[in-house]
């Protein structure tokens, strides 16, 4: 196949330039900037140029609290990178803080409450309001039900204070800083509850 006249030209200059030896002896000896760039990649465009603005975040994945660059264009969301300035990561991430992106944009993601009454076969959308006065009548209504003042010895008599409850716990994320973890500590050991732990621990 023979190539067209314009293309025939600019050929050896472009061979040239692909050469890796010859671009290693026009200043890159050590093969580390131009000499290991293909032709296809000096071409390419990195998304994070076409960004309008910056916003510095963390890692939402676990209580490390890596440090993020979200790159933002048209008020949405098209890179998240590591961030160099942060003193806990420093600009490195793991696979699933790199992955990121991937959950802010999928389309399976959910932005309702989803419910599912007992016994139904269907989930039903509800108001995060909503969601959260069902959580609170739930919580109180078992703390009531299941409140222990007391403690019987064997013969039924009291023994001994106890002001607790059994009938919930609390069981914390990863994603839980410091700050967080000790408000839950101290809201749920407000409840009674007893059995408060973090998956971090586990």
């Amino acid at each position: 196949m023979r190539l067209p006249q314009a293309n025939r030209r600019s050929r050896p200059a472009s061979v040239a330039r692909s050469v890796p030896l010859l671009k290693q002896l026009s200043g890159d000896p050590l093969a580390l900037a131009r000499a290991a760039r293909s032709l296809r990649t000096a071409d390419l465009v990195a998304r994070t140029s076409q960004a309008d603005r910056v916003v510095q975040s963390v890692c939402p994945f676990c209580a490390v609290g890596c440090g993020q660059r979200v790159f933002v264009k048209d008020q949405a969301v098209i890179q998240i990178e590591g961030d160099p300035d942060s003193p806990v990561s420093r600009g490195r991430l793991c696979p699933k803080g790199a992955g990121t992106l991937g959950m802010v944009k999928s389309p399976t993601r959910e932005y309702r409450v989803k419910y599912r009454r007992p016994f139904a076969t269907s989930w039903e959308e509800l108001s995060l309001d909503r969601a959260l006065d069902m959580i609170a009548d739930r919580v109180i209504a078992t703390r009531a039900q299941t409140w222990q003042s007391s403690v019987e010895d064997d013969e039924g008599k009291p023994a001994g204070k106890l002001n607790r409850t059994l009938g919930f716990a609390s069981l914390g994320g990863a994603t839980l800083d410091n700050e967080e973890n000790y408000l839950m500590k101290k809201f749920f050991s407000a409840l009674g509850a007893v059995q408060i732990e973090n998956q971090a621990r586990i």
